[in-house]
């Protein structure tokens, strides 16, 4: 029996448009899908499809690369300083969980501090396990961050004596306060106990612009986008290895892909179950490549992996992208005791940080805190190329369609902070 060569190709397009369809809904899926899991929670990519003028990217050497958009300017205005007859008590608290927590850490300690008129004492960094404890000036810049908020709140090196010996009252705040919260549920018990200990929490990833107190947005601007800054020594190894995987992509006209992909976070739980309907939070090393390889990366491409150390599943991201390194790769050898294999975390996740902030296009391969920080960051300085990565059914698609819509839809916090 023959074949009408119109009837086979009716037979293929009704086939393709069933599966462009099909991806569409496990993308709305992916969009929308929740998972509740103990520890730091889960934030789902928010993608769309950008037609909007000034997103397509741009020929730039080989592959859909785009040029850089302007940095952004500031536009909240530094509080004025508030008149405090005397000093009303002490604030302390740590920093845990990785860089893209402190950010908001750091941002709610400042506004409750301001609120409540008190005095902040520079917080320790926390890791994992209690022999995980690090000074602040280890890994920031203390310098920096006390100028940055000089005349916004007063700031102590260090806990006085006569509280230090004391069990603070503990409150848990949760991640960007608001003022009403501070009045009803903080401040009350700083005026009994004179002083706290802040243990914030994180009910939900929510990146994206509130309404909320003019002042209060200043204040947390501030912070978030002004204070912190890595000391010295960490600054020099991440301009170290961003130059080096600038030269490594000679032929791109040095600029580099970093993509978010720590195998020990695939094998979670929330990564291992998709939810079911196609939604996915995490892709591995072999989605990563095809995706990046469908929407028109060159095979000679720079790939940074925010894996430490080299595993065996990433063998088939270099099969597609030879030039795929993790830290051990690029790292200065004579750091790399210092800042890799010291078994101190906190080195490694703040180097991370801030080369996918500085890379020319991130790709958040896992969902989460990291992607939405690392977004504003880069969202402040022009750097807008974030491509959220998806399962592609056909040979190719634009790369425009799938960057990440806190950028498309100037949804990010970030937004209301920069002009």
């Amino acid at each position: 029996m023959g074949f009408d060569a119109r009837q086979v190709l009716g037979a293929v397009l009704t086939f393709t448009m069933f599966a462009m369809l099909a991806n569409m809904i496990r993308r709305d899926h992916f969009d929308s899908f929740q998972v509740i899991v103990p520890g730091p929670p889960a934030v789902h990519f928010d993608v769309m499809k950008v037609e909007e003028k000034g997103i397509s990217m741009l020929p730039m050497g080989k592959g859909p690369w785009k040029g850089n958009g302007q940095e952004l300017k500031s536009c909240w205005a530094k509080p004025r300083s508030k008149e405090v007859d005397q000093p009303k008590g002490f604030i302390t608290f740590s920093l845990s969980n990785g860089p893209e927590y402190h950010i908001l850490q750091i941002a709610d300690a400042v506004v409750i501090t301001r609120y409540l008129g008190a005095t902040l004492v520079l917080p320790d960094i926390r890791g994992r396990t209690p022999s995980e404890k690090r000074k602040f000036e280890e890994i920031y810049d203390v310098e920096k961050f006390m100028k940055s908020l000089d005349g916004v709140i007063n700031i102590a090196s260090e806990k006085p004596a006569e509280i230090a010996a004391k069990n603070l009252a503990v409150v848990r705040v949760p991640s960007r306060v608001s003022e009403d919260y501070i009045a009803e549920n903080i401040e009350p018990i700083f005026r009994i106990n004179g002083n706290l200990k802040l243990a914030t929490y994180f009910p939900s990833v929510n990146m994206k612009i509130e309404e909320t107190q003019k002042d209060a947005d200043s204040v947390s601007c501030l912070a978030m986008f002004s204070a912190l800054e890595l000391q010295p020594e960490i600054h020099e190894v991440v301009d170290l290895m961003v130059r080096r995987l600038q030269t490594l992509s000679r032929k791109s006209d040095g600029q580099f892909v970093a993509v978010d992909l720590r195998v020990e976070m695939l094998q979670r739980k929330r990564c291992k179950e998709s939810g079911g309907a196609g939604r996915k939070s995490c892709y591995n090393a072999e989605e990563v490549g095809e995706f990046l390889r469908k929407i028109g990366f060159d095979e000679d491409t720079t790939i940074y992996v925010t894996q430490s150390r080299w595993d065996e599943s990433l063998h088939v991201l270099k099969n597609i992208f030879p030039k795929t390194y993790t830290k051990e790769g690029i790292m200065p050898a004579d750091k790399k005791d210092k800042f890799l294999n010291s078994g101190y975390p906190e080195f490694e996740k703040a180097i991370d940080f801030y080369i996918c902030s500085q890379s020319d296009v991130f790709v958040p391969a896992i969902s989460g805190m990291f992607y939405a920080n690392v977004a504003g960051k880069r969202i402040s300085s022009g750097k807008t190329q974030i491509l959220v990565p998806a399962t592609i059914p056909g040979p190719s698609a634009p790369a425009s369609d799938f960057i990440s819509s806190y950028v498309s839809k100037k949804s990010h916090l970030a937004y209301s902070c920069f002009c």
